[in-house]
């Protein structure tokens, strides 16, 4: 039996939604419906469901950083009002969406389509590249970070961003690992993914930024999990199995 998740912030749209589906589809078992993406992403994490219907705008994370954070087989069908630039991202990345309001004809075809493919790993290109086209169309170009200003006891540092070796997010702050070694910030990952060069600035976990220049090595552990070792640092950082396929060329 198919499971699924919904997760919409609005419950009458939550509740429509998980009407409509188990009569178009009635062997769908519907096993949670969350109010917020933390939420979301929490119980993905730890029912992985087949198929997650993610609403974009909602508190805690967005269904963009929750689909991010996925690591096991989850496919995902995005609940949007966003233009025909995402929609056409999502079709040429073979994912689905459902336009807001929904409708029942538009929802038939999802229902048809998730049951006649085969399911999508998390970890495609496809599915990465379609997620950076969606989160540069929700806002304007902002310029490339170079400083940026950090914390550390009761005094304030300009650092220069290339000198900086990672950025790592710990509960309410953000580490910044450099050079001169680590400071604090609050500005929260997926913003400074969306300010930093990506060419120089790869995010390998939902919680962590590399710097490329400061890349030491690579390691896979017995259960082919991979790791990153960044120079001056004895701690090795994960890799989400999201962003794997960064380092398939390397």
């Amino acid at each position: 039996m198919t499971r699924a998740l919904i997760a919409d912030d609005e419950p009458h749209l939550a509740l429509y939604l998980r009407d409509q589906l188990l009569t178009l589809w009635p062997e769908l078992q519907i096993i949670h419906m969350a109010r917020n993406g933390i939420e979301a992403a929490a119980r993905i994490a730890g029912l992985e469901p087949d198929i997650a219907f993610l609403d974009i705008q909602m508190p805690g994370l967005s269904g963009l950083e929750v689909a991010q954070g996925i690591e096991g087989p989850t496919r995902v069908v995005f609940v949007t009002a966003y233009d025909e630039f995402a929609v056409q991202a999502f079709e040429h990345a073979a994912l689905d969406y459902v336009l807001k309001p929904v409708t029942t004809e538009r929802l038939t075809r999802t229902v048809a389509r998730l049951r006649s493919v085969p399911p999508l790993p998390p970890a495609s290109a496809a599915m990465a590249q379609a997620l950076r086209q969606l989160t540069a169309a929700h806002g304007p170009a902002r310029p490339r970070l170079r400083y940026i200003l950090a914390s550390r006891g009761e005094r304030t540092h300009h650092l220069d961003v290339a000198k900086v070796h990672f950025f790592h997010a710990d509960d309410k702050y953000t580490v910044v690992a450099s050079v001169d070694g680590e400071f604090l910030i609050r500005t929260p990952i997926t913003e400074l993914a969306a300010q930093l060069d990506p060419e120089q600035f790869w995010q390998v976990h939902r919680s962590t930024l590399i710097n490329l220049a400061w890349l030491d090595g690579t390691r896979r552990d017995d259960a082919s999990r991979l790791f990153v070792r960044m120079s001056g640092h004895a701690r090795e950082l994960p890799v989400s199995r999201a962003f794997v396929h960064l380092f398939r060329a390397m």
